[in-house]
Order: structure tokens, then C-alpha cells, then sequence
């Protein structure tokens, strides 16, 4: 009889998967939790947390449906710890004669795969994980002979093919893109609800970490753990933000307050990216719910919510597979500044990158404006090495895996990739900030000064960005206006010698 060996990696938890459609008591289904997997770089301890719960619970539901799992904890003593081992120990003891696994989404572990199974001795394939709207070579073929990948064209494609928000071939109301209408900061704190979070004691997953030496960073209440780690807990999720967050979500999605640390988000991306719920099913729920809620839910809130999901999530797993493994080098401007310390404390006086940084620590969250405009954007002033920077934003956020965090980081908010995934950088001085939200207001330096004592740094070095990469940038037709506005200021020097200071003194902020 025929003995199958199927892998199920971490961020593969798709119950609905044909996989998984009928029980075959001639398949084995492999899980491990995997030192390979906790140490490449340091995660938050949440993120290792969150994964290894949402696996076990898959193989609990998997063992309740009828199929055979093989499961390796990470203090397993049969656990090789790493996938290329684990899988020869595991067919040349077990006697399987077929080795099969869905397709991954890292680069990296798609050569791991690659080179395990040349080794192996039984024949293997790759199934598709039956997740994403596209292939992986999908945004490869429909960008083919551009420089630039226009996610605004990938998007419209995206809605035309799936019908979303569509009245036959043309958008509903005739615009595609209401994101001029989502740029609010929030005025009035008596509007928020509060995120629906089922907490969950994790003290037996934390303790085993402990015990095995794993090092992680960021902090977690052991009894309160806040994410979700199934399918059901994920879909309520879904629905509470459609009923309760999607009313307001467009308008205040790029707002930064003190007040809340999820605003109006709606805390999916986690469950997303370990495929527990499909973006299909997310976007078409929250469609669905717009249709019959329209009179009280304008179009801009459902639309922005979509775009990011079968615009900005799928468009940049294209760019990834299309570039890889040449963007994980990219690096345009030639940073090489380390990562301040204290992105790893949150212990700066700047008031915004203070409270980025910390939520981020305790809850292993920002959402993407606190990722781009104030760490990313602060990161790219001050010309920090994208390696750093990669390194900072894969391992400290729950939902960070590289497919995702490598195209948002490098590209979006570094711009280390030349403008394959944006058109020009996206860099503030302080009065962006200061316009969404509240970050300003307590801060030990001052967002209106550009020079002296107490000026905030991002308006020197907002400026001494531009000057330094003026070879680079002039000529982009999205940022003449910026060189001629510093053509005008009589205080050049003043604001590039203000911007070498901190420059030195990166540590000291």
C-alpha cells in the first residue's frame, strides 16, 4: 500500500484545502515547529507564540476530521529542527514512497524545499496553496516590459476578474479609488470601539520557549494572549469589524492617535497570512455587508479595506516572486547606517517613533502608517542599511512573513528597490504627523522648528534626504516641487549641519 507524506508548513493552515476534502488513510500530515523557522532572525515572542498555537490548533481540527498527523513540538526529542533532516530521518524510518507539499510563499524556504527533495529518494510534487487570487508568476506576466509595477492597474484588473465592487465592466459610481478620502486623523475619541479580542493562556508554548533557549523579542501577557489561532476565531473577527469598524475604517485609516492602537483596523493580517481565512472570503464578506448597509456605510470605507487586501497584499506577493531573490539586495541610496538601539526599546524622545515602537513591542501590531510614515519613513531619512531594516520589521510583527514584510519594506517605505513598487519615496518632515493625529503634542522636540534646540528631527533630515540624493531623485516628475521649495530656503546649510548632528548622534534621540 501507497504511503504519502504531506507537509504543512506554518503559514499553510487552510482547512478548506482539497487537500484536506477527503480522509486517505494512506496520508500522513506533517507539522513541526522548528528551530530553523524560530531563529533566522528574532521574532517577537507573539509572533512564535501565535504560530505555533494556530498549528497545533489546525492539527487538532485535522485529527477531529479523521486524518493522520504527524506533529513535532519543538521540544520534541525526535525533532531534527530543521525540514531537510526532519524529512530524510522521517522517509527512511517510516517507509513513505511519496513526499508531497503546497507550494511556500518565502523564497527562501521554496530552495530549502527545492534542495531537500533533490536529496531525497522517493519521488515528490508541489501542489498550489489554494490561497491567493493570482499565481505566483501572475503580476510577472501582466507587468512584462515595465519598469515599474503600477499597483493601481493590478487592482482594477483584480476587481474586473472577481467582480468586486463592479457595475458590469466599470467600478460602481464610476471611481475606482476613493484613497484621497481616507487620509483623516481622528478628532473625536468617544467614536472608537473597542477591538474584539478573545484572550488565551499561552503560558505552556512561553515556557517551553524559555526552556529551549529561543530568543525573542517583545513582551506578552502569558495569560492574555490577544490574537486569533483558528478558523472560527478569525471569521468572528471578520464579522465584529464588518459590523462594528468598517463604518469608519477608509476614513481614519492613515490616522495616528495615542488613544487606541487599532483604530478601525480590523486585525486580520495575521489571520490572512497563516491562511486560516482566504482574502476572497474577507473581501466578499465585507462587500456583501456594504450592499446592505449602504445607507450607512459610504463606498470610500468598503473600498479602501478591499484595496488593501486583492490590491496591496496580492500585488505585492507578484512583485516578490517576480524579483526575488535580487530585491532582498536592492539597496538604490546605498544605506548603511545601523538601526538606532532604541528600535528595539522604544526609548526615544521623539514622541511618535516612542509609541510606534512600543506598541509594536507589546502587542506585535502597527498598522501601515505607523509603519510607513513614522518607523519606515524616519528609517529612510536617516539612511538606515535595508538589511536593518528588514530584519527590524520581519521579526517584530505578527503578520510579518518575508513575502509580504521584504515588498513593503524595501520597496514601499525604503525605496531600496529604485521605484519598482512605488513611484517616488515616501518621506515626511514632521507636519505630515503632526496632521494625522496626536503623536506631536507630548513630544520632547518641537514639529514646527527645522533648526536650534529641540527642532524635531524629521524636518532636517526630511531635507538633507533630498539634498543628499539629489542625483538620484531630481529628475522623478513627483518630487520637482520638493527641490524647488529647498532652492527657496535661505537656511540651507543651518538645516543640513542640524541634520548632520543627528546623524551623529542617532543613538541620543
Amino acid at each position: 500500500m501507497s504511503k504519502k507524506l504531506r507537509l504543512i508548513l506554518g503559514d499553510q493552515l487552510n482547512i478548506r484545502h482539497s487537500w484536506f476534502q477527503e480522509v486517505d488513510d494512506a496520508v500522513t500530515f506533517l507539522m513541526m515547529e522548528m528551530r530553523q523557522e524560530t531563529d533566522y532572525v528574532p521574532h517577537h515572542i507573539q509572533k512564535v507564540v501565535g504560530f505555533f498555537l494556530a498549528m497545533r490548533n489546525f492539527a487538532e481540527e485535522l485529527k477531529s476530521l479523521g486524518h493522520r498527523i504527524l506533529y513535532f513540538t519543538l521540544d520534541d526529542p525526535e525533532n531534527r529542527q530543521n525540514l531537510s533532516d526532519q524529512l530524510s530521518f522521517l522517509i527512511s524510518t517510516q517507509g513513505y514512497d511519496r513526499f508531497e507539499f503546497q507550494l511556500p510563499d518565502e523564497y527562501r524556504l521554496d530552495q530549502i524545499l527545492q534542495q531537500s527533495c533533490e536529496k531525497l529518494p522517493i519521488p515528490s510534487s508541489a501542489i498550489d496553496s489554494e490561497h491567493f487570487l493570482t499565481t505566483r508568476e501572475f503580476l510577472k506576466e501582466f507587468f512584462k516590459g515595465k519598469k515599474t509595477y503600477l499597483m493601481e492597474s493590478f487592482y482594477r484588473e483584480m476587481r474586473r476578474k472577481y467582480n468586486i465592487l463592479m457595475d458590469g465592466k466599470e467600478p460602481l459610481t464610476g471611481q475606482w479609488n476613493y484613497d484621497h478620502d481616507n487620509r483623516s486623523a481622528l478628532k473625536d475619541q468617544k467614536m472608537l470601539k473597542k477591538a474584539l479580542i478573545r484572550p488565551k493562556d499561552v503560558s505552556e508554548i512561553v515556557e517551553m520557549l524559555e526552556k529551549s533557549g529561543v530568543k525573542t523579542i517583545g513582551n506578552i501577557d502569558a495569560k492574555r494572549f490577544p490574537w486569533p489561532t483558528s478558523r472560527e476565531e478569525s471569521l468572528e473577527i471578520l464579522n465584529y469589524f464588518c459590523e462594528n469598524l468598517l463604518t469608519h475604517f477608509g476614513t481614519y485609516q492613515d490616522a495616528l492617535t495615542t488613544w487606541d492602537p487599532y483604530l478601525f483596523h480590523s486585525r486580520l493580517s495575521f489571520s490572512l497570512n497563516t491562511k486560516m481565512i482566504s482574502p476572497l472570503e474577507v473581501v466578499q464578506t465585507a462587500e456583501k455587508h456594504w450592499y446592505v448597509h449602504q445607507n450607512q456605510i459610504s463606498i470610500a470605507q468598503v473600498e479602501g479595506f478591499i484595496r488593501q487586501i486583492i490590491g496591496w497584499r496580492e500585488y505585492m506577493r507578484g512583485v516578490y516572486w517576480a524579483k526575488m531573490p535580487e530585491f532582498g539586495e536592492m539597496n538604490f541610496f546605498g544605506h548603511n547606517r545601523k538601526l538606532p538601539e532604541w528600535f528595539w526599546t522604544g526609548k526615544t524622545k521623539m514622541n511618535c517613533l516612542s509609541q510606534a515602537i512600543g506598541q509594536s513591542l507589546d502587542l506585535a501590531y502597527a498598522h501601515h502608517i505607523q509603519r510607513l510614515m513614522v518607523t519606515g519613513n524616519f528609517a529612510l531619512l536617516a539612511g538606515i542599511d535595508p538589511d536593518e531594516v528588514d530584519q527590524w520589521y520581519l521579526g517584530i510583527y505578527i503578520d510579518a512573513i518575508e513575502w509580504v514584510e521584504i515588498t513593503n519594506t524595501r520597496g514601499m517605505s525604503q525605496f531600496a528597490d529604485g521605484g519598482i513598487v512605488g513611484t517616488k519615496p515616501y518621506v515626511s518632515s514632521a507636519n505630515y504627523i503632526k496632521k494625522q493625529g496626536n503623536y506631536c503634542s507630548n513630544c520632547a522636540y518641537d514639529s514646527n522648528k527645522k533648526t536650534g534646540h529641540g527642532a524635531c528631527p524629521f524636518n532636517s533630515l526630511y531635507w538633507h534626504f533630498y539634498d543628499r540624493n539629489r542625483d538620484k531623485l531630481e529628475k522623478n516628475p513627483r518630487i520637482g516641487m520638493a527641490y524647488r521649495t529647498w532652492e527657496k530656503l535661505e537656511n540651507r546649510q543651518e538645516i543640513l549641519d542640524q541634520a548632520e548632528m543627528y546623524l551623529n548622534q542617532l543613538n541620543d534621540l
